[in-house]
């Protein structure tokens, strides 16, 4: 059973060593787990788990070696079926809302041993699906099993968390969003920008700030009496230029790139942000917009000289073209290119500016051989996953100072 544990963690994703996997045996032979399974749960995970990233994996590892140890209150994926019903989630809460208040007004109490057993029985006997209603599991009832019931207190089962009330969760992977290879949204985007800072103090901007330090120096140096000074503010010096594929096989990640978009753009720390859009492969135009309509457009050469190599440049795409729109003089499609393949545009980038790393929502592993200009595009730019990892490894390689 444990080396089935430890495989299985090690398929998850969790880097486990022969070490930690001993220590957790010696800590089962010193009877640090007692008989209890939920305790060899916590002291498991202490001793197994690096980081709260990593939480997730280690409980879909747990759950699928000792789901059998757990069988009282294992609920089956039909039932999980019934229970889904999260169309109905705001017309259930707004049922259910004077029953809370009159069962929290009364202040009855909550026999958790009760339900827990209750929950088990109910589980071995229901066969069928329960909505509304006061004993089976369910939804939008009274019982104390299942989700958008009105009860406080119980166990919910599947479903979405309402008024917080239940004592216990079934069916619920808790640490899902604590994972970092999971695709981002909004936030994550803004807390990893916001490692792109570069503080400076000789921007040519007003002495508006006051110097805590200069001021006390300058009042003990004065016998006491008061003497104000004032400093040049510190400013984020920081300068971004944006470059993001558009169209086509990038379509499906149209809402992630949105959301990339609107966390550069409302992070108001930087000097500032130019965006522009390409189509599979940056040539001698780039686009003012996603559409990527033809004339509404400025030269790459223009952006080259207007916009310095002191930015630091994130370029977003997946980097799945055909080797020809990367090699050919007349790969590209979508406009003119200047005489130049595309690889070549990427070089004079690169030549061009100081920082840049290549974010792709869809990379694959090592040198994918039927990603041929992926592996190329590796080769020109340090590219990463758009992934939570991924996207603060680039912004640390964006920051590094070489």
């Amino acid at each position: 059973m444990f080396t089935k544990f430890f495989l299985s963690l090690r398929e998850k994703g969790l880097h486990v060593t022969m070490g930690e996997f001993l220590t957790l045996q010696e800590a089962l032979d010193k009877g640090l787990c007692g008989s209890s399974l939920t305790q060899f749960y916590y002291v498991s995970r202490m001793i197994l788990v690096k980081s709260e990233t990593d939480y997730d994996k280690f409980d879909m590892a747990f759950e699928e070696c000792f789901k059998a140890a757990q069988k009282e209150t294992e609920v089956s994926a039909e039932m999980l079926r019934w229970l889904d019903k999260s169309d109905m989630m705001e017309m259930a809460h707004e049922e259910a809302r004077d029953h809370l208040n009159k069962m929290e007004g009364e202040g009855q109490m909550i026999d958790k041993d009760d339900v827990e057993q209750k929950f088990k029985q109910r589980l071995k006997d229901q066969d069928s699906e329960h909505n509304g209603g006061s004993f089976w599991i369910g939804t939008m009832g009274k019982t104390s099993f299942g989700n958008m019931g009105g009860n406080v207190g119980g166990v919910r089962v599947g479903g979405k968390t309402g008024y917080q009330s239940a004592f216990a969760v079934i069916g619920a992977r808790k640490y899902r969003d604590f994972r970092d290879d999971r695709v981002l949204d909004n936030r994550q985007f803004q807390m990893a920008f916001r490692k792109l800072r570069q503080f400076s103090s000789r921007l040519d901007v007003p002495e508006s700030e006051l110097d805590i330090d200069g001021t006390i120096d300058k009042t003990c140096n004065n016998g006491g009496c008061l003497q104000i000074v004032m400093k040049k503010p510190r400013k984020n010096a920081v300068k971004l230029l944006l470059l993001m594929d558009s169209g086509g096989t990038m379509i499906p990640y149209s809402s992630l790139l949105n959301d990339l978009f609107q966390a550069v753009h409302k992070s108001n720390h930087y000097k500032d942000v130019k965006t522009y859009y390409f189509h599979n492969c940056i040539y001698n135009k780039l686009y003012k917009t996603p559409e990527c309509e033809n004339g509404d457009w400025v030269d790459t050469e223009w952006v080259f000289r207007n916009i310095d190599s002191d930015y630091k440049v994130i370029i977003v795409g997946d980097a799945a073209m055909a080797p020809e729109e990367l090699y050919s003089t007349t790969g590209n499609y979508r406009g003119p290119n200047g005489g130049l393949s595309g690889y070549e545009w990427l070089q004079l980038v690169k030549r061009h500016y100081k920082k840049v790393v290549w974010l792709n929502p869809k990379m694959a592993p090592g040198r994918a051989p039927w990603r041929e200009a992926e592996t190329a595009v590796k080769e020109i730019f340090p590219m990463y996953k758009l992934t939570v990892d991924g996207l603060n490894q680039a912004m640390v390689k964006l920051m590094v100072n070489k």
